[in-house]
């Protein structure tokens, strides 16, 4: 029956005190009763007594009161909290004991109005047993988001499975007891403390590890020279037939110093003796600008107001404005072009792989193009050309090799094991120091100028469809009635004409202003009629005025002067203006072939050639059999253009001869 009661009470909250139950229940019967507790009854019973309080009421939880253990956190606090209250405590404290506790306010002042020494009267916290004993949950299943329970009924004011309201006055008296969370971060944080200790002494020491050696560090003796081996002889020794068949390089050029410094830029093309440049720096002078040589024949496109440093040429070049030249002794250009044109042969150079030829082994080197070996030999045996003069036909002159001047006598060569030249230094008499720089990688196909003949073609002779526009050319042109002529001739050393005028051919007359580029302010009209050719020289305002890049058309009528007569033939001029006004006239069936295809105002063409090696001609046919150009090797080993287009051609009147003068008569006797 006092079980009944004290489970009744403790369901319930309230007091029931039979008549015939004792005042007082033992303490073992409060402890011992562990038996699962039922939900409570939350059914109002009646209007409760005035001094029971909302704390006491059935829907409010009781501070103090304890119901099973399943809805009990058991922390210290609460232990605490039994103690005080007399529910479910060891002590055996009575029941007015619990009365007085639950008749005591609620009010949070009133708590912390408490004196400390009150709060602290409480027993100790219970051991694990007791609280196994209890019901009581693990610690670990009171523990929510990393806070401890005592935090977490500070800030709720509930405990983990608690129905009442927890009090600052329980929340003091609790003692930390969870020792696990109190002291878990402890060990972590020593870790991260000795893991920054290691690696700020890590650093510390690279740091003053690297400092030494930067104040100790010498750089490795270089590796001492010594002779080739046979190997690297015969790499030297083809490094000429290497660069024949690799057919191109781009190139880059500084040869001499200071002001006589100059600096090229482009493209060699050693299968075909072609060279594409463009031409700057201080000791540039009137080379500076475009150049091309082929062979022995330099042509120079000047460009004076050309940035001193310069760039590589356009690949297609220009068709204007291009020049024969020569250039004078003396000059840093020539040298440096026939070294450039002599790294070229069909045979290796045998002096160079033998023993004693004095060829040593310098260093490695890296270049852009990956590991080089650095060599020191004199340079190639094979002869350089020496440019004749322009204007005669004679084959260039072999010369001795330039001997190289630099303090050992010898040139560098900069070789990778394929035998390729990537960079040569050397030094040339009357220049200095040469470097030159090649770009295996770097290989157009090169087109030539006009002048040096055009692109290249694959000669053949002609088909019938081609023999039989060739045939009937003559014809065509005197349909055609009439062109307009435009003159581009290098004929000699440093003479280039230009001009203008009109051909007729049905009258078989040719009539034309001529400028020389080297004589800017004289003009020489040509006219070339039935009677023969006839010349005469005029100030350029009176023959027509215009440029000598772009001289004007001839003066209608010829102006009266002293008109010299001229034998046909005679030089490049008149053999070229006899063959536009001759209409045609290709010599024997079977001299002409067909050189390649090309283009000019726009027309496909055939290039066809005619005549002997010493005076060939160039006929341009399109594809309707009309003459569009004339081309004629000249003795400068150039070639002259002269350019047609059909137009109306006015009346080209005779030159004004000079008259007859009378035979002197005898007197007749007597």
């Amino acid at each position: 029956m006092r079980t009944r009661v004290v489970a009744l009470e403790a369901q319930t909250g309230r007091r029931e005190r039979p008549c015939s139950s004792p005042r007082r229940l033992p303490a073992r019967f409060i402890s011992v009763d562990t038996s699962p507790t039922p939900a409570p009854d939350t059914t109002p019973r009646g209007t409760p007594r005035p001094d029971v309080t909302a704390a006491e009421r059935p829907n409010s939880p009781r501070v103090g009161r304890s119901g099973s253990g399943r809805h009990r956190s058991g922390t210290a606090s609460e232990t605490t909290r039994s103690t005080d209250t007399g529910v479910g405590s060891t002590t055996g404290r009575p029941t007015d004991a619990r009365r007085a506790a639950a008749d005591r306010p609620t009010d949070s002042a009133a708590m912390a109005s408490r004196p400390a020494n009150a709060r602290s009267a409480s027993p100790g916290p219970p051991t694990a047993a007791q609280r196994t004993a209890s019901g009581r949950r693990p610690e670990k299943d009171r523990t929510t988001g990393g806070q401890g329970p005592t935090q977490s009924r500070t800030a709720t004011g509930r405990g983990s499975g608690t129905a009442g309201t927890t009090t600052r006055r329980e929340v003091a008296a609790e003692p930390p007891t969870d020792t696990a969370d109190a002291t878990g971060p402890a060990p972590v944080s020593r870790r991260r403390r000795t893991l920054l200790l290691l690696l700020a002494l890590t650093a510390a020491t690279s740091a003053t590890a690297l400092v030494l050696g930067l104040l100790s560090w010498a750089p490795d003796p270089p590796e001492p020279t010594r002779p080739l081996t046979l190997a690297e002889g015969e790499r030297l020794a083809a490094v000429r037939v290497t660069n024949l068949r690799d057919l191109r390089a781009g190139v880059r050029i500084t040869a001499g110093a200071d002001a006589a410094r100059i600096e090229l830029v482009g493209w060699v093309d050693w299968s075909r003796s072609l060279l594409y440049l463009d031409v700057g720096g201080p000791g540039a002078g009137a080379e500076r600008g475009l150049v091309q040589r082929v062979g022995p024949v330099l042509v120079i496109r000047p460009d004076p107001a050309a940035v001193p440093t310069p760039a590589a040429p356009p690949l297609l070049p220009p068709a204007d404005r291009w020049r024969l030249h020569g250039l004078a002794p003396g000059t840093n250009l020539a040298p440096v072009l026939d070294l450039l044109l002599d790294l070229a042969a069909d045979r290796p150079d045998q002096t160079q792989a033998v023993p004693g030829s004095g060829a040593r082994w310098i260093a490695q080197d890296t270049v852009a193009a990956g590991p080089v070996d650095v060599l020191e030999a004199s340079l190639p045996a094979g002869p350089p050309h020496r440019s004749p003069a322009f204007g005669s036909t004679v084959a260039p002159t072999p010369s001795a090799a330039p001997a190289s001047i630099d303090p050992n006598g010898q040139t560098r060569f900069w070789l990778d094991q394929d035998a390729r030249l990537h960079k040569l230094v050397t030094r040339l008499p009357g220049v200095g120091p040469v470097t030159m720089i090649l770009n295996r990688a770097d290989r157009p196909t090169l087109r030539p100028v006009d002048a040096l003949g055009g692109r290249p073609g694959l000669p053949r002779a002609l088909t019938d469809a081609e023999r039989r526009r060739l045939d009937r050319l003559p014809a065509r042109l005197r349909a055609q009635r009439g062109a307009t002529m435009t003159l581009t001739a290098p004929v000699g050393t440093d003479t280039n004409l230009r001009g203008a005028g009109w051909v007729s051919w049905t009258t078989g007359t040719a009539y034309l202003a001529v400028a020389d580029l080297g004589v800017p302010d004289r003009r020489t009209l040509l006219r070339r009629d039935t009677a023969g050719l006839a010349r005469t020289d005029l100030p350029a305002a009176a023959a027509g005025g215009g440029t000598a890049e772009a001289p004007g058309r001839p003066p209608l009528p010829p102006p009266a002067g002293r008109w010299r007569a001229q034998r046909s033939g005679g030089d490049d001029l008149n053999v070229l203006v006899e063959a536009a006004v001759a209409a045609g006239s290709v010599g024997p069936p079977g001299t002409a072939l067909r050189v390649r295809e090309d283009v000019t105002a726009g027309r496909t063409v055939d290039v066809i050639e005619v005549g002997p090696a010493d005076a060939r001609l160039r006929y341009w046919l399109d594809r309707d059999g009309s003459l569009r150009r004339l081309e004629l090797h000249t003795d400068a080993n150039a070639w002259a253009q002269l350019d047609l287009r059909p137009a109306v051609v006015p009346r080209l009147t005779p030159v004004p001869r000079p008259a007859a003068k009378p035979r002197p008569t005898a007197p007749r006797p007597r």
